[in-house]
């Protein structure tokens, strides 16, 4: 049986109402951690992470004897203290050099976890650009190209869209401003060369890069858009992955039920409150379509017949006896 915590105060109970599964959840946190050796090049990149992601973003300086890979229980319990759905884990070692780990939970239990391997030749950080910075809880706009996204079945590049999708996406909302659209972020992956092996520097480049949407007068009623690059600018190769149980997955992306009712199909309405339906219909065959009966469109009345002329010929001048009436 789960241990269940009683509240013994007003202020206790608030934060497990807080906690407590809803069917719309709150918005994700992220939680930024350093390892025992964490080189510089690292540091700047988390910290760069960590001004994109901010308000909802927790970072620790402190060292932490972590590995991810090895045990995840110290991941479970940072989570679940300070109650962040996102952990971005950086480590440095001579095997792999400048290394970001991406993790995502579910119930405060490890779900999914990817290696990000920074090239730190072609690092830059958002103070190298001289631009204007983007406002903190600004939301980006999503561009993912590259064939390796679209794969049909689920390997490290889908893994790895998902988990920039969700460590972007921020607070979910109904409606959106188009001012509100100040930058985007392009992630680009190379095209693979089909060698199956498990060494990172075979696998194809992920190149994320931020740019601000600028708008200019273009003489039409659209305007003329441009980008201007932001920083920070990143490039990566994945290494370990460790994929989701199925039986969590399941129950992770299992949805409340709603009690709302269903839309029902080819049923509309209109601005004026009357409702419209629409009906598929097979192809008409107008030839066996009834019409009016009506006298003058009898068969025998513009038709003749062969066999009665014949009849009347052979017959000679004798008149058809007419009947009588009853």
């Amino acid at each position: 049986m789960l241990r269940q915590i009683k509240p013994r105060t007003a202020r206790s109970k608030r934060a497990l109402e807080k906690r407590a599964p809803k069917a719309v959840e709150n918005p994700k946190t992220a939680l930024f951690l350093r390892g025992t050796t964490c080189s510089q090049v690292t540091q700047d990149a988390m910290a760069d992470l960590f001004a994109l992601r901010q308000p909802l973003a927790k970072r620790f300086q402190k060292k932490n004897p972590v590995h991810p890979f090895e045990d995840a229980s110290s991941l479970e319990f940072f989570s679940e203290k300070n109650d962040t759905s996102i952990i971005v884990f950086a480590s440095s070692n001579k095997k792999r050099p400048h290394n970001i780990t991406m993790a995502r939970t579910f119930s405060h239990k490890i779900l999914d976890m990817l290696e990000f391997n920074l090239d730190a030749e072609t690092f830059k950080r958002i103070n190298d650009f001289k631009t204007k910075k983007v406002p903190i809880g600004t939301r980006p706009l999503m561009v993912f190209a590259g064939t390796a996204f679209e794969s049909p079945v689920s390997n490290q590049f889908t893994m790895a869209k998902s988990m920039l999708l969700d460590f972007f996406r921020g607070e979910t909302s109904d409606k959106i401003d188009v001012e509100g659209l100040q930058y985007c972020i392009t992630v680009t992956a190379d095209e693979p060369t089909g060698e199956s092996s498990d060494d990172p520097s075979t696998k194809p480049v992920l190149h994320l890069r931020v740019y601000l949407i600028r708008t200019k007068r273009s003489g039409q009623k659209l305007p003329r858009v441009e980008l201007e690059e932001h920083g920070p600018r990143m490039d990566f190769r994945l290494g370990r992955t460790r994929e989701p149980d199925e039986a969590m997955l399941k129950e992770a992306l299992r949805k409340a039920k709603t009690t709302e009712a269903r839309t029902k199909k080819n049923i509309s309405t209109d601005t004026l409150g009357d409702k419209l339906g629409r009906i598929h219909m097979g192809r008409l065959d107008l030839g066996q379509l009834q019409t009016r009966k009506m006298k003058g469109l009898k068969r025998d009345r513009d038709v003749v017949d062969v066999t009665d002329t014949n009849d009347t010929a052979a017959a000679g001048d004798e008149e058809p006896k007419k009947k009588k009436k009853i």
